[in-house]
């Protein structure tokens, strides 16, 4: 923490201390809103962990998990300048990590979730939402949702398909997996199926998750039944967020024309790089060493610059949505080939074309509850 004036004086000292701070502390007292205009509130985002479900580690414990949330916290800043907090909290009791991020909300801005196990993650998320008046993100969900629907748009430029026209299928219905599904449903995708341990999810059937549930009941509308190489067969996209070896290539030769293939998996993709290069028109990963990598690092530090900077209560769907098409329009014509769908994190103008898109997004359904001057009517 680094005083933004120095404090020199007896007058300097009264000010930010006793006694000055008394007139701080009951102007807030009067009117609990002035706190984001009083205090570090409108600029802080606690990144919370309990460390069960830290990328390709798996649970870890929140000690372990520590440097991940350091990790992102610098981001936030250097990126966003957004000052964020890494939390690991040394509980998996859903009830106590609820009680204990509200219990902590009212210095923050923002929540930041982050690694933490599905399905309690999708509980946890959906009641903090509820029973908080500031924006809570999964980052692990809807970060991973958001690049992956900018990778997509820009993608299906490429192949000269529409959003509307296509057949995707999702492998790993966990976190992230449950996301992009929405996003995409959200985008208007009509044709999806989910494929996990089960197989293909379809809706009338029992599974033990109930986000399973909820996805077999809005997706597959064919009814495929079977595994992944059973339900493939003309999918013009395929989007992996599972684990190694679940793609073949003889899957990828059922695809449709130009086939394109998001492999997630992390650290080993669902399928060799190299081996799927050959039968693809776009190939992603989640990785940095191949091209087109899909990362969430993309998304967060736009997301909460936008939703702090117009004091959001929530993050929406809407506002997930116009992220994602930020992120696909940095990307011009001119640029877009099939080594490159997705910017680089390094792009200076990410940050601001999605803090635009999202406060505009917050401003038109009603959740922004304060206005930038730039988007003001008689600026």
């Amino acid at each position: 923490m680094m005083p933004k004036m120095p404090i020199k004086t007896r007058e300097d000292l009264s000010k930010v201390y006793t006694p000055g701070v008394a007139k701080v502390c009951m102007a807030i007292h009067d009117n609990p809103s002035s706190a984001f205009s009083l205090t570090i509130k409108r600029n802080t985002v606690a990144v919370v962990t309990d460390g069960t479900a830290v990328l390709g580690l798996g649970d870890i414990g929140p000690e372990a998990a520590m440097p991940v949330m350091e990790g992102k916290a610098m981001l936030f800043k250097q990126l966003a300048g957004v000052d964020a907090f890494p939390i690991s909290l040394a509980s998996k009791d859903t009830e106590e990590l609820i009680r204990t991020i509200k219990l902590l909300s009212p210095a923050f801005g923002g929540i930041n979730l982050e690694d933490i196990s599905s399905p309690r993650c999708f509980e946890i998320e959906e009641r903090l939402k509820r029973e908080l008046d500031i924006p809570v993100f999964h980052d692990d969900q809807h970060g991973t949702a958001v690049v992956v629907l900018a990778g997509l748009l820009n993608a299906l430029k490429i192949v000269g398909k529409p959003v509307d026209g296509i057949r995707v299928v999702v492998t790993g219905i966990g976190a992230a997996g449950a996301a992009i599904l929405k996003m995409l449903l959200a985008a208007g995708v009509r044709d999806v199926i989910a494929v996990d341990r089960e197989g293909a999810l379809c809706r009338g059937e029992s599974y033990p998750n109930p986000m399973w549930t909820w996805v077999a009941e809005r997706t597959n509308p064919q009814m495929k039944r079977g595994a992944l190489s059973d339900v493939i067969e003309g999918a013009d996209v395929f989007i992996g967020v599972s684990r190694k070896g679940v793609l073949k290539v003889e899957d990828i030769q059922k695809m449709g024309r130009d086939p394109i293939v998001f492999t997630m998996a992390n650290p080993e993709p669902e399928i060799e790089p190299e081996l799927a290069e050959p039968h693809v028109r776009v190939l992603a990963t989640g990785r940095s060493d191949y091209p087109n990598q899909i990362n969430n690092v993309l998304c967060f530090p736009g997301m909460f610059r936008g939703a702090l900077d117009c004091r959001a209560t929530v993050i929406n769907e809407e506002m997930k949505l116009a992220a994602a098409w930020a992120i696909a329009s940095a990307v011009s014509d001119k640029e877009l080939n099939d080594q490159y769908i997705i910017p680089s994190i390094f792009n200076d103008k990410i940050v601001p074309l999605i803090r635009k898109a999202v406060i505009q997004a917050a401003i038109e359904t009603n959740v922004a509850r304060r206005i930038p001057p730039e988007f003001r009517e008689d600026n």
